[in-house]
């Protein structure tokens, strides 16, 4: 039967308490969501031999998400992103005419969301219960300046897993003004376990391009083919085979449709794969190069290229660029 646990976790400091909630099918899956940050901070799948497989990156204790070492270098672990994905180019926009000016976090943009976007935050419990699976649904209200963001945005995020091992996330949001959103989740997933890194995995992305960045990793707009390059994932490929040739993946890949799976990754072994499915136009692969080196779970060491992130989401930048998809959220 499909079930759902809550337990403490700390006391955020001028929020409230942090709780941690377990969705678990009949199949004996089972993924623990936080409020903070609407963190994913484990997802344990049953393998073969009876074991549990956790595929993503994360920490044993709550407070570890708040400690120093690992926000000074912060990747992001298992959390929200919002209000935008990726990186606006000169942390600024306009929208009918009016500019506006946002917190810059990366160099002279701003990356997922700012200094404290989506992912410190602590999200309102909404709603929480097995019938017809597990599910949590989250809130946050973003308030009108927040980031440097206009209009109070109110964003709810819905989790479920369902007796087919899936997991799924909703966005919806409301807004009071025109603003720019771009929704993303940032699960780092090791189908081994969190042990080792992610160069033995093989990795299939349905995308024969992606978009052209300059030297800060903004898009500029253009597209570009993927074929005879190391980008090219249309067929599965070992990441420690395309890494030889480029020093880490940091792409937004363009999906060629929207039937099937984004992508699908397979562990070294072959005995687990994941395949992402999403309703967003781009899937971003970051190869992890920048994790920090802190203990994660199970006392395990992370480092560079400890996981990896598949991020569904809009075109990074598409607030400056009129020829992407439109990011502007309307009342």
């Amino acid at each position: 039967m499909p079930e759902i646990e809550q337990q403490y976790g700390f006391t955020e400091p001028g929020q409230g308490n942090v709780w941690l909630f377990t969705l678990k099918n009949s199949r004996g899956t089972e993924v623990v969501i936080s409020n903070y940050g609407a963190i994913i901070t484990s997802f344990k799948v049953p393998m073969a031999d009876g074991t549990l497989n956790d595929i993503v990156l994360g920490f044993d204790k709550m407070p570890d998400y708040r400690q120093e070492a690992y926000l000074k270098n912060y990747p992001w672990f298992g959390a929200a992103v919002g209000r935008y994905a990726n990186r606006i180019k000169d942390a600024s926009f306009a929208i009918d005419g009016k500019r506006y000016w946002l917190s810059k976090n990366s160099g002279n943009n701003i990356l997922h969301g700012g200094h404290a976007g989506f992912d410190r935050k602590l999200w309102q419990v909404v709603a929480s219960g097995s019938e017809p699976v597990a599910f949590l649904q989250l809130r946050y209200r973003s308030a009108d300046g927040e980031e440097g963001f206009p209009g109070n945005l109110t964003a709810d995020i819905r989790f479920e897993l369902n007796d087919d091992n899936e997991l799924s996330y909703r966005y919806t949001a409301v807004t009071d003004a025109p603003t720019a959103v771009n929704l993303t989740h940032h699960s780092y997933f090791n189908l081994h376990n969190g042990k080792g890194d992610i160069r033995d995995h093989l990795l299939k992305i349905n995308a024969g391009s992606v978009l052209e960045q300059g030297e800060d990793l903004t898009c500029n707009g253009n597209v570009l083919s993927v074929k005879e390059t190391p980008f090219d994932f249309t067929h599965f490929r070992r990441i420690g085979d395309g890494l030889n040739e480029v020093a880490e993946y940091d792409k937004s890949y363009i999906k060629d449709t929207m039937e099937g799976p984004a992508a699908e990754l397979k562990s070294g072994d072959e005995k687990i794969t994941l395949q992402v499915f999403t309703t967003d136009p781009v899937i971003h692969f970051y190869s992890g190069k920048w994790i920090p080196a802190v203990t994660g779970k199970n006392n395990t060491t992370y480092e560079a290229f400890s996981g990896l992130c598949l991020e569904t989401q809009i075109h990074p930048n598409a607030i400056n660029i009129p020829e992407f998809p439109n990011t502007i959220l309307r009342p």
